[in-house]
């Protein structure tokens, strides 16, 4: 009998969801997105009842960077790091450990009890700092461990979000925690686009030369450094709106340029090339918005934050899991109808995310459902297209 449930068990785990990390995790952040606006829009519109834990605005701003965004960065970084280093990472029932931290975190993130809650959501970005420190350090490439460091800060950003929400730090600790998340999500995304892009340019362009030129990358990725700096130092020592707004203005600079070099233009009969320069292109945007809000122009943060997060985050996100999804399961790497439609419904839910903040803010709660739909309704059609492919083996019938 026991040989009996030992091999079942063994075989839900050489299940091909559990063959590789970005499997499960890109498909609990497809499920989870879709999810997750209806649920807080109900709750903003008093449809629902608030969450056992967190309430309003504070969920939906932990759930959207530590619960999605989080899962994304796990997938990714669970099937990147295998081919950085050349060394195995988790899958089968340790892939699945992972798996159950996350899913149980965000239902008791929306149940508690909040302590419980709290202790089970922050035990997943050091599981998974642990899942990826030991390849990382096993094929001794010290250019890898800055992920790490990604990590450990938005472990710690977590830590500062929950210890505020339990009552153990003070008010604005929680705001300003969620703000350096989204600055480390920022830089994250800045040194993996530096990666990527100009290398999948060259490779799939004839005749291209996209460039890195190390005056702009250090310019560029240092100011988003000191952005993060500076959010986290100003907490007990005010910053002068000017110098916030000058530090915003270069960075946005700084990274036109960069993407500039990377040639851009040159991909624009290559959907799943252009996806990527474009999502980009929103940190810039973000970034001015930024600048905008320190001064009396009328531009609220909130409409830099939602720029960053659904125009560069969620688009950018789903431009690198649609390439890895589709490159790691056999298949050509090449966008075809449902790629492009994600793609562009939620650039259409940036835009009118926006809209409202910057025009007609008489019109903010119509525009703020039309936006939230456009988003789920993206990722409904994202899981449509790419639910089995998570869940099937590779067509080419290799590993992983």
């Amino acid at each position: 009998m026991n040989e009996i449930t030992e091999t079942k068990r063994r075989r839900i785990f050489q299940r091909p969801i559990f063959a590789l990390g970005f499997r499960p995790f890109y498909l609990l952040a497809i499920v989870f997105a879709a999810i997750a606006l209806p649920v807080w829009m109900s709750v903003y519109f008093g449809v629902l009842p608030g969450t056992g834990y967190l309430n309003g605005i504070a969920w939906h701003s932990h759930e959207m960077l530590f619960g999605f965004a989080v899962a994304v960065i796990a997938g990714f970084l669970l099937t990147a790091v295998r081919n950085w280093t050349g060394q195995p990472t988790p899958t089968g029932l340790v892939l699945s450990v992972l798996v159950g931290i996350w899913l149980l975190a965000r239902v008791l993130m929306w149940t508690g009890p909040a302590a419980l809650a709290a202790v089970v959501d922050l035990a997943f970005l050091p599981v998974l700092g642990i899942a990826i420190a030991i390849p990382v350090a096993r094929s001794r490439n010290t250019r890898n461990f800055k992920v790490l460091l990604i990590l450990a800060g938005l472990g710690c950003a977590n830590l500062a979000f929950h210890l505020t929400n339990l009552g153990v730090l003070p008010v604005g600790v929680d705001r300003l925690s969620i703000a350096a998340a989204l600055d480390i999500v920022m830089i994250l995304m800045a040194v993996m686009a530096g990666r990527v892009v100009p290398a999948f340019t060259a490779n799939a362009v004839p005749g291209s030369n996209p460039r890195r030129l190390l005056g702009v990358e250090i310019l560029a990725l240092g100011s988003l450094v000191a952005i993060l700096v500076a959010e986290i130092g100003s907490f007990w020592f005010p910053v002068d709106a000017d110098f916030w707004a000058v530090l915003f203005v270069v960075a946005a600079v700084a990274h036109v340029v960069r993407l500039y070099f990377w040639q851009p233009f040159r991909t624009r009969h290559n959907p799943l090339l252009w996806m990527l320069p474009v999502a980009y292109a929103w940190i810039p945007i973000a970034l001015l918005f930024r600048a905008a809000a320190m001064r009396p122009w009328g531009v609220s943060e909130t409409v830099a934050f939602h720029a960053l997060t659904i125009g560069a985050m969620s688009a950018l996100m789903v431009a690198m899991m649609t390439r890895s999804a589709l490159g790691h399961t056999g298949r050509e790497l090449k966008a075809g109808g449902i790629e492009i439609s994600v793609f562009l419904l939620l650039q259409a839910a940036a835009i009118v995310r926006i809209v409202p903040g910057l025009i007609w803010p008489q019109q903010y709660p119509g525009f703020l459902i039309a936006s939230a739909t456009l988003w789920s309704f993206a990722f409904v059609v994202f899981l449509r297209g790419y639910g089995l492919i998570l869940c099937q083996p590779r067509i080419d019938g290799k590993p992983g």
